[in-house]
């Protein structure tokens, strides 16, 4: 268990606000609370008149609850920005944060089954509310959603492979725990047993979250509830993300539909690029917070 007062360090903190550029009287959305701090930094650029809202499904984040008037928590996923900014009678806000990475806590908590450095349940959850597990994915989906998924979502070096060798090998033992699913594939691993184990479970915790559909509806959404001059500050940590994030900045759609002659009009995005190329952690972060190294952040403007 992580100690009291801990879950997270903070990434790209100020560059992450900064791109903001908080209004004192604006309403704004953290959509990952985790461990508070990109919300700490936005409620004391607000005036009183200024609101947060702020998304987290993780009932461990809420421990870090800040007492503010100004502050409204939401206890559910942030695909549902929308639904929620309705309920709470903010339509249209002037900003909304999104830092994609696992928190400290969630990588360090064994029993959360996120880290290969520590023995837990195989689960995976963000929101324990949620049914499906990392052990429910390796004991139910077939050979060939196994393959898709690790070659897709880890881009793991043999995923064929590694999908008939759980396919096969399955029927035999049960797969509960982290210490269990690293010796059941110790026989198909190659290369960097670490990297190899970090891709695999990467390629799980998005399935198990349905993490890439859930930033496409964050996206949508949030291009709908900005403010025009609103800005959307969004830190991704591996290259689907950031590839999903720079192209609907870019083209305001995942593809871009166009007729057999090419005369359809090309979709303009409602958004606009502050930042050409996604700000990167310092060294002095990196070498403070390892974990920052894959943070890539983009800025955007509602237009």
């Amino acid at each position: 268990m992580a100690e009291q007062g801990y879950y997270h360090t903070t990434v790209l903190l100020h560059e992450t606000v900064d791109g903001l550029a908080i209004k004192e009287d604006g309403i704004y959305v953290d959509c990952t609370f985790g461990g508070g701090g990109h919300s700490k930094l936005i409620l004391e650029q607000l005036g009183k008149r200024g609101k947060l809202i702020a998304f987290d499904q993780d009932a461990d984040a809420w421990r870090n609850k800040l007492e503010d008037q100004r502050l409204i928590p939401v206890t559910e996923n942030f695909r549902y920005l929308k639904r929620f900014l309705r309920l709470h009678g903010a339509p249209l806000v002037d900003g909304v944060l999104a830092d994609l990475g696992v928190s400290s806590y969630q990588f360090d908590t064994g029993e959360r089954g996120f880290s290969t450095r520590f023995d837990g349940p195989l689960d995976m959850r963000m929101d324990n509310r949620s049914e499906l597990t990392a052990a429910i994915v390796l004991q139910t989906y077939s050979e060939a959603k196994l393959h898709l998924m690790f070659e897709q979502y880890g881009e793991v070096r043999n995923a064929k492979q590694l999908a008939k060798h759980i396919a096969m090998q399955r029927p035999k033992a049960a797969i509960t725990s982290t210490q269990d699913l690293k010796a059941f594939i110790n026989p198909v691993i190659k290369g960097n047993p670490q990297r190899y184990l970090a891709q695999m479970f990467q390629a799980l915790r998005i399935e198990v979250n349905d993490e890439l559909g859930v930033l496409k509806d964050l996206l949508e959404q949030a291009a709908l509830c900005l403010k025009p001059g609103g800005r959307l500050s969004i830190i991704s940590f591996h290259s689907l993300e950031d590839r999903l994030v720079k192209q609907f900045i870019k083209n305001g759609a995942w593809q871009i539909e166009e007729d057999l002659l090419g005369l359809a009009p090309k979709k303009q995005s409602p958004l606009k690029e502050i930042t050409k190329k996604p700000i990167e952690p310092t060294e002095e972060e990196q070498k403070k917070n390892p974990r920052s190294r894959s943070a890539r952040l983009r800025i955007a403007e509602k237009i």
